[in-house]
């Protein structure tokens, strides 16, 4: 969707400006490279294992590749008899009608989920006479398309969930939520549910994991990429991978993952000059940088994983100790 200029202060507003800019010129994924990485995710410590030890995508690496927030609120809130929770107790499609102005089509309507191409279709162009109240709508519009898509995709890649209503009802209150550890708590949910043999689809936010692999591994990343900005995942905003044979580039993925050595990984990429020189500012306060390298539980919902950095401390320039064991918060209850 076009990246209007009067939905950007609503969009600065809610943290999510850096993700929206990336949006217009967002890159395809590689499943088979993915694939293979998640043939080597481990649940119990949210780590890949690879040849040379452990390493992991950590608040950091969402920081500087997405320039999300990382600290504030968690995104959460209770889904249990969705209808009946929202703002004194008025239904859900209710508030729907007040938030966007009209209810889609029941053609478009599943249970609790509205068709992506209702809204796409709806509020893709902003009339050039909006009101003030019209680009707001327009602005909810097009935050929940971007958190739906972007951040936290599901197998139900084609319909948009009412849970953000509680959300999009005060677009000045959006600022107050780390959007990035909920995307993170997200691509870990996602990472471990791959694991399973049964599972084919992927989802999550993918875009994330695959810039991050190609700035930490070089001789897995694609050529001719060496001109970026920020976020640091605009660097990919032009490749393609190729389509074909995708079972002989998974083969010789897991192949070329089997030799990898400690020198074959980035462990500190954001440390160069050029990526000082384009990142911004409010990434590197104080206050975020602390949490890069907290132990602690990042929450997206019912989602609720834990950030391992004690076991990957050479990617903050730490020497690695030997860590404690894994944390499991299902044995811990």
């Amino acid at each position: 969707m076009p990246l209007h200029d009067r939905i950007i202060p609503y969009l600065e507003t809610a943290g999510l400006y850096h993700l929206a800019r990336l949006n217009s010129q967002w890159f395809w994924v590689d499943e088979s490279l993915l694939s293979a990485f998640i043939e080597r995710w481990r649940p119990e410590t949210h780590t890949f294992h690879m040849p040379f030890g452990e390493c992991t995508i950590t608040l950091q690496d969402v920081a500087y590749q997405l320039g999300l927030p990382i600290d504030d609120a968690p995104v959460s809130g209770c889904l249990t008899e969705f209808e009946n929770l929202m703002e004194h107790g008025r239904p859900a499609w209710v508030w729907f009608r007040e938030l966007f102005g009209e209810l889609p089509p029941q053609s478009k309507i599943k249970q609790m989920t509205v068709c992506y191409t209702w809204f796409h279709e709806r509020f893709r162009v902003l009339p050039t006479d909006a009101t003030d109240e019209t680009v707001r709508v327009y602005a909810r519009a097009y935050i929940l398309m971007l958190l739906s898509s972007q951040l936290f995709a599901d197998k139900n890649a084609n319909r948009v969930h009412l849970r953000w209503l509680p959300y999009l009802a005060s677009l000045d209150d959006l600022g107050r939520y780390s959007w990035g550890s909920a995307a993170l708590a997200w691509l870990y949910r996602c990472l471990c549910r791959d694991t399973h043999r049964n599972v084919v689809n992927l989802a999550g936010p993918l875009q994330l994991l695959q810039s991050w692999i190609f700035w930490r591994f070089p001789t897995i990343r694609p050529t001719g990429f060496d001109r970026f900005g920020f976020p640091l995942a605009s660097r990919w905003a032009e490749f393609v991978p190729r389509n074909d044979a995708g079972a002989q580039r998974l083969v010789s993925t897991r192949l070329a993952l089997d030799r990898l050595r400690v020198h074959d990984f980035v462990w500190e990429p954001y440390s160069s000059v050029d990526v000082a020189a384009v990142i911004h500012p409010e990434i590197l306060a104080d206050e975020h940088r602390r949490l890069w390298t907290a132990v602690t539980s990042l929450i997206y919902f019912a989602a609720i994983e834990w950030h391992q950095v004690d076991r990957v401390l050479p990617q903050f320039g730490g020497v690695q100790h030997l860590p404690q064991p894994a944390l499991n918060i299902v044995l811990q209850g």
